[in-house]
């Protein structure tokens, strides 16, 4: 449980709720889809609007592994490329938070009264993925995890889907699968072949505000010899370009852990 809250913490990052448009996140069977090259197709994507400053989310999720299950509600507050702050709760109590910044992670989580503080590449080693700021914001506003414009992809249709392959033949394998219609996001995937790790996040549903199209539900499922998990994240409401706050503080008495 704890490092389920951990998890929902940092990797998870509306009381004013603008007038949006919800459409889903998958292409329509009859829809022809057009022949199109890998750069063309992630032109498009990023030609997709995502302008604010600040984004203020609050957030129902939901996480079941092979041995419990668990909700809880989340408040997410990002200010664009600088910080995200996530406060996990559960009957109004709050029972983890996480500070995020380019440079550094500090969460702590009530449970087991712990605290961590430092940076991706020792987090990214204990939750057994590659993890940084970015990544971390790429996946709250439905945009691809990586910048495309620094890999080289091939392209496949598929379900009516544009899918994107990372023609990076090592042990880490990506794809990204795009909505032929306006060139969001609707799946993307990491396979780790050595380590027999998966994990897949699907936008099943999104919604079209001014100022960005964003997801209206998330679920991130992984899979590993040691079992499998799913994160369903579904966003209640959303506010944009507010004066927000970023309070963090480690609860008196609380312990560090320290990752190797």
């Amino acid at each position: 449980m704890n490092k389920f809250l951990a998890l929902l913490a940092i990797v998870f990052m509306f009381s004013c709720k603008p007038k949006a448009i919800v459409t889903s996140a998958t292409a329509t069977a009859t829809e022809p889809v057009d022949e199109m090259k890998a750069a063309k197709i992630i032109d498009n994507h990023y030609s997709n609007k995502n302008d604010f400053s600040t984004l203020y989310i609050k957030a129902n999720a939901r996480y079941a592994d092979d041995k419990q299950a668990q909700n809880v509600s989340a408040e997410i507050k990002i200010k664009k490329d600088q910080q995200i702050l996530v406060s996990v709760r559960f009957l109004g109590i709050t029972m983890a938070k996480a500070s995020i910044t380019p440079a550094s992670v500090s969460y702590y989580e009530k449970i087991k009264g712990t605290y961590f503080e430092g940076d991706f590449s020792a987090l990214s080693q204990w939750l057994g993925t590659d993890l940084d700021y970015s990544k971390i914001q790429n996946m709250l506003v439905g945009e691809a995890l990586d910048d495309l414009n620094k890999g080289k992809y091939t392209k496949i249709l598929l379900d009516n889907l544009y899918r994107l392959d990372d023609a990076n033949n090592g042990n880490t394998q990506k794809s990204y699968y795009f909505n032929p219609n306006d060139f969001s996001v609707n799946k993307q995937e990491v396979i780790q072949k050595a380590e027999n790790r998966t994990i897949q996040i699907a936008y099943p549903e999104r919604v079209t505000y001014k100022e960005a199209n964003l997801p209206f539900s998330i679920e991130i499922k992984t899979a590993q010899p040691k079992g499998k998990s799913e994160i369903n994240l579904n966003y209640n409401s959303v506010s944009f370009n507010e004066e927000l706050s970023f309070p963090y503080s480690v609860p008196d008495g609380y312990k560090r852990i320290i990752i190797k």
